[in-house]
């Protein structure tokens, strides 16, 4: 069961230095190729969420207009636009759907992409909307920047908002990048 001794669902933050963006994508395909579900009993399931934000952009045809609406009402337009379309307040959100409908009933789950998704979806947004729906199995976030076990920095810079319900996987001793 995935509850600590406090009955806390086991949501975690892997907070790194962006700089060593490259390092921990490697790391993480490394894990991948090495893990062996049938000695552990669990799979190791990866999902960049920017790769399936643009996935879901293509699949449903809205590249093109996205295209338009950067060129003609702005950057700022666009994000507005894929922030509400993927809007955490939705009952039904496509990133969080789409973790739950491909994570096997065994697995921990990996969630990378953090800093590719910036500024159309936010960390905080993701890690509220998954607890409230999916606490039967691990969840690591890979985190370009700081999580102090309170509040999210991206890229030690931009204030995510607070999040408290995950721990910091590693104490990396305050390190600053």
């Amino acid at each position: 069961e995935n509850k600590g001794l406090g009955n806390e669902v086991g949501y975690y933050v892997f907070d790194y230095c962006p700089t060593d963006e490259l390092k921990v994508r490697e790391y993480i395909e490394n894990l991948q190729r090495k893990y062996n579900p049938n000695l552990t009993g669990y799979e190791l399931k990866v999902f960049d969420i920017y790769d399936i934000l643009l996935d879901y952009i293509e699949k449903e045809g809205f590249y093109e207009a996205c295209v338009e609406f950067e060129e003609k009402y702005g950057m700022d337009y666009l994000i507005r636009s894929i922030t509400n379309l993927l809007s955490p307040e939705n009952k039904n959100n496509y990133l969080v759907d789409y973790i739950i409908q491909n994570t096997p009933e065994k697995a921990i789950v990996f969630i990378t992409g953090v800093g590719k998704i910036f500024p159309f979806v936010r960390s905080h947004s993701i890690l509220n909307k998954l607890h409230q729906v999916f606490d039967r199995l691990p969840v690591v976030l890979f985190y370009p920047g700081k999580y102090d076990g309170q509040t999210l920095r991206l890229f030690s810079e931009f204030k995510d908002d607070h999040y408290y319900r995950a721990f910091p996987l590693v104490d990396n001793g305050g390190v600053s990048c």
